[in-house]
């Protein structure tokens, strides 16, 4: 098996957020956390995870500080994993993929679910990325600049 490299001191955000939630397994049991799955059981029966697997990413997300680790609410014995506001701050990380993958990846006429805003059951429109002044921006309006390393 190939050992997994770190980057967590890579230079570049993109890569150390990556470093920290970087499969799709870590990905997905984020998404559920927003949908409100708390138990391993319930984190396990879901995603159809190897419990090893499963246990695995939520000791990572959680010594991460995405999930934090809670009583029951329902006063059991068990412990519940609830998104910290680290990992709440992924949310439009998964609404992006979501938008992306709706967009993308289903035929005009399979069905699929769709985000809508609670209040008031409207369709939530599609992320956008504008510049201060509210200009709609594409990708090739953007650009990175990188600041020299710190001596």
């Amino acid at each position: 098996m190939v050992k997994r490299v770190s980057l967590w001191n890579a230079g570049c955000p993109v890569a150390r957020a990556l470093d920290v939630i970087g499969d799709w397994w870590s990905l997905l049991i984020i998404r559920d956390a927003f949908d409100g799955v708390r138990r391993f059981t319930e984190f396990e029966k879901g995603l159809g995870i190897a419990k090893g697997m499963l246990a695995t990413r939520l000791r990572s997300l959680t010594e991460r500080g995405i999930l934090e680790t809670a009583p029951a609410s329902d006063g059991s014995a068990y412990k519940e994993y609830v998104l910290t506001e680290k990992g709440r701050g992924l949310h439009l990380v998964i609404i992006a993929l979501r938008q992306w993958g709706e967009e993308h990846l289903y035929l005009s006429d399979e069905p699929l679910s769709f985000l809508v805003d609670a209040r008031c059951r409207a369709p939530v429109a599609r992320l956008e990325l504008r510049a201060r002044d509210g200009r709609l921006l594409n990708w090739g309006d953007t650009q990175v600049l990188k600041l020299a390393p710190i001596e």
